[in-house]
């Protein structure tokens, strides 16, 4: 039923013929917007193409992505109605059920500020009204993001902050993957046995979102590197990605195998994958060989970037 919602806001159709082009962390929210370099304005940024569109493409259809965030944010509105808004997260230490209702639904207007005026906004809401309920405060942003975003195709320039993807399809994969891990962590805290499975196809896009954005652009930006070198190629599914860490930065692509410099490689099911990149599942849900020390630095620089 929640999934039906959302099937008719499918975004305008691309006009090629080929398959629609496609934070969790909590400083989504609040970031010093310099940290991540001024927002690239549409057409300007070198990341965009001779025809104008993002050099790095989702893995999965752009209108999957606008129905998961629909069929997530639908999730995670009712699983907030289900737990107590006190309730410890389980892979964030310090936030609550609560705090994270609340900041997912302060995302989405921050990001539908940024797209209706083309500038991250510096007020937007950040907390439902005095007798508002936060499950309601959660869907009204939704709504209207999901409204704004369908409004637009998915190739259509706008601001962002990655270079790789100044357009609408850039915030379609980003709310997707917000919502979804979020969406686990409210379910998480009211047990294991609340959490529902997140489908193969989405993990699998979110493994490279969270590669090649976070690990591979965004603690560039913040000018965190490795204290040592090294590569650690991540495989699930068919697919497999490269990463390098060294003392002058970071970096991620998807490879056609793991190489033989790797120094380790992590490998299991794509949503144990996900989730342990995103520092949702511990260890013994992957599986890892090779140098452990180059598991576990990958492991600590994505804490740093998805924070």
């Amino acid at each position: 039923m929640v999934e039906a919602r959302y099937a008719q806001r499918r975004p305008p159709r691309a006009r090629a013929a080929a398959p629609a082009v496609g934070a969790a962390g909590r400083w989504a929210e609040g970031f010093d917007a310099s940290a991540l370099g001024a927002p690239r304005r549409p057409g300007r940024g070198r990341g965009r193409g001779r025809k104008g569109g993002p050099r790095m493409r989702a893995l999965i259809d752009y209108g999957r992505l606008l129905d998961v965030l629909g069929v997530q944010g639908e999730l995670l509105a009712d699983s907030a109605r289900d737990v107590q808004p006190d309730l410890p997260v389980p892979g964030c230490p310090g936030l609550t059920t609560g705090e994270t209702v609340r900041h997912v639904a302060s995302v989405y207007r921050m990001v539908l500020g940024w797209l209706r005026d083309g500038r991250r906004p510096r007020q937007w809401q950040r907390a439902p009204n005095r007798d508002e309920d936060p499950a309601d405060f959660l869907r009204s942003g939704l709504r209207a993001l999901i409204d704004e975003l369908a409004a637009h195709d998915p190739g259509e320039p706008c601001p962002t902050w990655w270079p790789e993807d100044t357009s609408y399809g850039f915030w379609y994969r980003r709310m997707a993957h917000e919502t979804t891990v979020h969406r686990v962590d409210v379910q998480a805290a009211a047990g294991e046995g609340a959490v529902h499975p997140v489908p193969e196809d989405v993990a699998e896009d979110g493994v490279d979102e969270v590669l090649t954005l976070w690990f591979g652009h965004r603690l560039t930006v913040l000018g965190v590197s490795g204290s040592r070198r090294g590569q650690v190629a991540v495989r699930t599914g068919d697919r497999v990605w490269m990463t390098r860490v060294g003392p002058v930065g970071t970096a991620a692509w998807r490879s056609a195998a793991a190489t033989s410099v790797a120094d380790a490689e992590v490998t299991g099911a794509p949503a144990d994958v996900y989730l342990w990149l995103w520092g949702r599942r511990p260890v013994h849900q992957v599986r890892s060989s090779g140098d452990p020390d180059a598991v576990a630095q990958l492991w600590a620089l994505l804490r740093l970037a998805t924070r």
